[in-house]
């Protein structure tokens, strides 16, 4: 379990590919210069892996064939950026929201304004994933953990500021670029147990206002 707070940002240090899986290793500096331990779990770019051989430089992650055609990872070029957190451990503050790692959609950033010292984001939402997201709920997007501030039939939108633009990947990134979006875990499962299958944008919503009941 994660939080969607990025501890550090890491680099693509190489990606070999085995058959259909790979093995992905990253360089990177710990704020608190402690290695990992080997096992332990880390959010790669939103992406649940396990640290294989890590010091506190580096780490290697093995990509399962599952990972490699879900998700971004087996794809990204040496050096690219890539924000890195460690799992959350019991009793730890919880500062952003409840993140597994496990991506649901590949989506592209539509459109970037700037409003002052703050950036506006539209982001795609592929059929399916759309259920799952309402105003002012969280999300993940290639791990930090961010609110939806504006919905729509396709789209919805999220509000960046300053520091998540300095301390993460996202302040690079412009429009066309794809990330990894994981949505709310409780979203997920309220959306499932009342049968939310329409697709109707804002139909989370009216869920939660009271304007739908529970469905067998």
């Amino acid at each position: 379990m994660f939080t969607g707070l990025v501890e550090a940002i890491g680099r693509v240090a190489g990606i070999t590919r085995s058959g259909p899986g790979a093995r992905l290793s990253v360089a990177v500096t710990w704020p608190d210069r402690e290695a990992p331990d080997a096992g332990d779990s880390i959010a790669v770019n939103g992406v649940c892996l396990t640290a294989l051989g890590p010091t506190a430089e580096r780490f290697d992650a093995d990509l399962s064939p599952e990972t490699v055609a879900r998700t971004r990872l087996a794809s990204l070029p040496p050096g690219a950026g890539l924000n890195l957190e460690r799992a959350l451990r019991v009793g730890q503050r919880l500062g952003g929201h409840f993140v597994q790692g496990h991506v649901d959609a590949v989506v592209r950033l539509l459109a970037a304004s700037v409003e002052g010292q703050f950036t506006r984001w539209r982001v795609s939402v592929p059929r399916g994933c759309e259920r799952e997201l309402t105003r002012k709920g969280s999300v993940a997007l290639d791990g930090v953990s961010l609110t939806v501030a504006e919905l729509g039939g396709d789209w919805f939108e999220v509000a960046l500021i300053p520091e998540t633009l300095a301390s993460t990947t996202l302040g690079a990134l412009r429009p066309g670029a794809e990330l990894h979006l994981e949505t709310d875990v409780i979203a997920k499962y309220v959306a499932r147990a009342v049968g939310l299958h329409d697709g109707r944008p804002g139909a989370f919503e009216e869920f939660l206002a009271g304007g739908l009941g529970a469905t067998d």
